[in-house]
């Protein structure tokens, strides 16, 4: 089977490639308007992209056709966001912040969720999120009718049995993020894991 994005199957690209490319880690992304109200919502195409500098992209799309959603506009006027990852503790929660609410509610309430002071953006962090990336707006770019926002992280919060402190490595089982899988309502646990080492 043969799927030619560029032809016939333009209008199903989303389907195609959301349902292939899994699974998706999820970004729970925080920000805050023009007034300071916070904003919370997921975004499953999201990932780390380099680190140096230590950077992100997550791609919200538009809530309707030239129309963007919220975090992008936020982003737009403070240059500031918060990636917040999601676990199997929070799941439902951070679907509830997908729900489509009148501009200005403040989605970490309506989910239940504890918004915090992060150290050095404005947007909080949210405190039952196994780990939160605080992060600046490096650049946007927008293809077509896709928009990437590239954001630097800065500082990293993460909860104190994640880590080993000694390598920096995360300690098996003790983060268990959930990904996305195919639309519309699939996503995946990730409490299997098995090790594969790389060759010499």
């Amino acid at each position: 089977m043969t799927l030619d994005l560029t032809g016939p199957h333009k209008d199903d690209a989303y389907l195609i490639l959301a349902g292939l490319v899994t699974p998706r880690p999820i970004a729970l992304v925080t920000t805050v308007d023009g007034e300071g109200r916070p904003n919370a919502a997921p975004f499953s195409f999201f990932n780390v992209l380099g680190d140096s500098p230590p950077i992100v992209g997550f791609c919200p799309g538009d809530r309707s056709p030239g129309v963007p959603k919220d975090t992008a506009i936020n982003i737009r006027l403070t240059q500031q966001f918060v990636v917040n990852l999601v676990d199997e503790t929070i799941a439902e929660k951070m679907n509830l912040c997908a729900a489509s609410l009148p501009p200005g509610a403040n989605e970490l309430l309506h989910a239940g969720l504890t918004a915090v002071a992060s150290d050095v953006v404005v947007p909080p962090r949210i405190l039952e999120a196994p780990a939160s990336l605080e992060c600046r707006q490096h650049t946007t770019v927008e293809i077509g009718e896709n928009r990437l926002i590239i954001g630097e992280v800065l500082r990293v919060h993460v909860r104190d049995d994640v880590f080993d402190p000694k390598t920096w490595l995360v300690r098996p089982g003790s983060y268990v993020p959930i990904g996305r899988m195919q639309s519309p309502h699939w996503y995946c646990r990730t409490s299997d894991i098995f090790e594969m080492r790389r060759p010499s």
